[in-house]
């Protein structure tokens, strides 16, 4: 297999262009065929218009809203399968609840790469511990492992002691599970007394890896790795040992948006991050994960060619209450959409301690703040403070609703 996990990493940007053009119509004539969701959201779209990554913003966005499961509904779950409901495998539940799909294919969720990246495969031994409780984390890594030849100790969370001994008996190479729960495993084994020296690398997943922690587990001489995936989409992006941000999987087209919009930010803006997945059996396209990241410009140096982000960078959920008004990040797009002369547009609420107090800012061309007072009044139904500022001045940090009052 090599340092890559197939050569789909280091395609061209001619081939992966060439490549999207066939495989983008085909996944949108599918769901619009084979899906009630798709059949019905993208029912006036030509699937073979949708030709490159730029084209998909012309589609609606996806939410986790669209995926809950009320007590007396059809479960929605059915309404974005690709294939007879019963030919599923398997299915989880996510906090919502929201059910999602898994198929047993190799490898089905992609987060081989993740391991392959790291220097994992055949003649390692990963402990698993990520949850097999609901959640298909556990099944994710499994397919994974098995995908690049390793042995799998599915040891799942909790029972600290039991994890070190068998980390220690088994040999075990290769650590799979949440950043920090490596550093209990470890400490565990060294009031123990035990030799957990055969960890040499750890794929870590689903909560943040701070540069303290990694830099423990260097000092023992564990290379640690992340990815990033969701259970709706799979896996998304994952570091190598380049360690120059997260490359985006081969399986998964990556667009940053204005938060609560589907509109696309320019490379290096903040915004949230929009999934569309190739799978067959459960298609999601423009699928909206209410995460933040930004596009890193190149590529990484271990020669992996697809784009990259810069990682997690917060959540994309700021809505919030002024005076009363729901005021949403739609209605920030809304505004700037509005007037050609907007390039972006920033909502700061505030507090006198007696009444809630809106500050509206722009970066613009040209105008004032004369010009766009109307347009803040007629969408967000309030009045504020109106700025215009240079463009540029306005912070990149994906934030169109700074709520700076003191909730306590």
């Amino acid at each position: 297999m090599g340092p890559y996990f197939d050569a789909r990493e280091t395609r061209s940007s001619d081939e992966r262009i060439a490549d999207l053009a066939q495989e983008l119509p085909a996944l949108i004539a599918h769901a619009q065929k084979n899906t009630d969701y798709f059949k019905n959201s993208l029912r006036e779209i030509d699937a073979s218009s949708i030709t490159t990554e730029a084209g998909l913003a012309a589609l609606p966005i996806v939410r986790k809203s669209d995926m809950v499961a009320g007590v007396k509904d059809t479960l929605p779950l059915r309404k974005f399968v690709g294939i007879p409901f019963h030919a599923l495998h398997t299915i989880y539940q996510s906090p919502g609840p929201i059910y999602e799909a898994g198929m047993r294919g190799p490898d089905w969720w992609r987060f081989g790469r993740a391991l392959t990246a790291v220097g994992v495969g055949q003649g390692d031994i990963v402990q698993n511990c990520f949850s097999y409780h609901f959640t298909p984390a556990g099944m994710m890594f499994e397919s994974a492992a098995a995908a690049v030849g390793a042995v799998v100790v599915p040891a799942g969370t909790g029972q600290t002691e039991m994890q070190a001994t068998a980390m220690a008996n088994l040999g075990v190479t290769v650590y799979a599970g949440t950043p920090d729960y490596l550093k209990a495993i470890l400490e565990k084994g060294d009031a123990l007394g035990l030799d957990l020296s055969s960890v040499t690398r750890a794929c870590v997943s689903a909560g943040p890896l701070f540069p303290a922690l990694r830099q423990d587990y260097e000092d023992r001489g564990i290379t640690c790795r992340q990815c990033y995936g969701t259970a709706d989409v799979g896996h998304i992006a994952y570091e190598s040992l380049a360690l120059d941000g997260m490359i985006v999987d081969e399986g998964a087209i990556v667009e940053i948006v204005i938060p609560g919009t589907g509109i696309p930010v320019e490379d290096g803006q903040i915004g949230e991050v929009v999934v569309t997945t190739f799978s067959h059996e459960t298609p999601l396209i423009r699928f909206a994960t209410g995460d933040l990241s930004a596009i890193l410009p190149g590529v990484s140096a271990c020669g992996r060619t697809n784009k990259r982000i810069v990682g997690w960078r917060g959540r994309a959920d700021q809505a919030t209450k002024i005076k009363g008004m729901f005021v949403r990040p739609e209605q920030v797009a809304a505004l700037v959409a509005r007037h050609d002369e907007i390039i972006r547009a920033r909502v700061t609420v505030t507090h006198n301690g007696a009444t809630d107090l809106m500050t509206v800012q722009f970066e613009a061309s040209q105008g004032s703040a004369e010009t766009f007072a109307g347009s803040v009044q007629d969408i967000f139904k309030l009045r504020g403070e109106v700025e215009v500022v240079m463009p540029g001045q306005l912070p990149n940090d994906g934030l169109v609703i700074d709520d700076k009052r003191d909730i306590d």
